[in-house]
């Protein structure tokens, strides 16, 4: 039955079944030497033949019914749907289950590989931020120690250690501060405060702002756009856009090389502004670009831990301007 349906093979179950009964009864009327009425065998066989038709194509509903029942009512027991599946016998019985199964099979395969990306996320996500908390309380735990094994009578050497715990306790509060805004975050509980405000005062002013941490890294920062104008009307959370910023700008500092330069841009993109942040930086390699926007994700990870960042700042930056409705990308050679 294969490639057919129902209706056909009943169809032509019926035809043989009614071709057999004409020629059984023409036989019979042959061998009993009856020269009239041989319109009867043709007549019967019609009759036997619907009749067979009706029958044969009942129990076939029946009978698939019954049997595909059982793979609908497993699949719909799976899927925790209580709708009823209904079959055109009218067609191919096996392509409408197989289509129906495959496509629910497409779907759990898509549902287990989300399953196992989410898994892995978390181990990752665990791992990584088990890591984060476990230097700075390590650190604190050492330099605890070495107080209560005599350093404390050393007034510069007590001095010193405490200013040293105070150090890791503040970017172990970093941290969670960090983890709990983008917590809030991904459950949409980010309070964005649409107001106009001028883009290239917030530039400036956290170019300001970070021109000490760059003089530090001997990073040059510059800004420049193809803008004539002396200022640039948006409209969103300005103090969220500074946090983008300020984040871009910390990173390009902390990954850029001696003697560097970090640049801010922005062009006219018709009905938005486009801002990019450029530097001459050590780059990042092209596997790792998919990935820099992940919580914890490092490209460069001893050096990054140098330099005192949560780890969180990239993927903050993607979480507020998807909630302004906007994007961000990378772009970046290594070397």
């Amino acid at each position: 039955m294969a490639g057919k349906s129902p209706r056909t093979v009943a169809i032509q179950a019926s035809l043989a079944v009614g071709l057999l009964s004409m020629a059984a009864t023409g036989m019979a009327m042959w061998l009993s030497g009856v020269t009239q009425g041989w319109w009867l065998p043709p007549l019967l066989g019609g009759a036997v033949g619907a009749v067979s038709f009706a029958m044969i194509y009942r129990q076939l509903g029946v009978y698939i019914q019954d049997r595909v029942r059982i793979i609908y009512k497993t699949i719909r027991r799976l899927k925790g749907s209580g709708n009823q599946t209904q079959l055109d016998m009218a067609e191919d019985i096996v392509e409408q289950v197989n289509r129906d199964v495959m496509a629910w099979a497409d779907l759990q395969i898509e549902e287990i590989t989300h399953l196992r990306e989410t898994d892995t996320f978390r181990q990752e996500f665990i791992g990584n931020l088990a890591h984060e908390l476990k230097t700075p309380i390590f650190n604190i735990q050492g330099f605890i120690l070495t107080l209560l094994e005599g350093g404390m009578e050393d007034p510069e050497i007590n001095r010193k250690f405490l200013l040293k715990a105070a150090k890791n306790v503040e970017r172990m509060s970093g941290l969670l501060e960090d983890l709990d805004v983008i917590t809030k975050m991904e459950a949409g509980n980010l309070d964005i405060e649409l107001v106009p405000f001028d883009l290239l005062d917030i530039i400036r002013e956290t170019m300001e702002s970070l021109e000490a941490k760059a003089k530090r890294n001997d990073i040059e920062l510059a800004a420049k756009g193809s803008i004539d104008a002396t200022t640039v009307m948006v409209l969103g959370d300005a103090s969220k856009i500074v946090q983008v910023l300020t984040n871009l700008i910390v990173n390009s500092i902390n990954y850029g090389r001696e003697g560097g330069r970090t640049e801010i841009r922005y062009f006219d993109a018709e009905e938005a502004i486009l801002v990019e942040v450029a530097d001459t930086g050590i780059g990042i390699h092209e596997n790792d670009l998919p990935r820099v926007f992940e919580r914890f994700y490092r490209v460069d990870k001893s050096r990054s831990r140098h330099a005192g960042g949560s780890g969180l700042g990239l993927a903050i930056v993607k979480h507020i301007l998807e909630a302004h409705d906007q994007s961000i990308s990378v772009r970046s050679t290594p070397g």
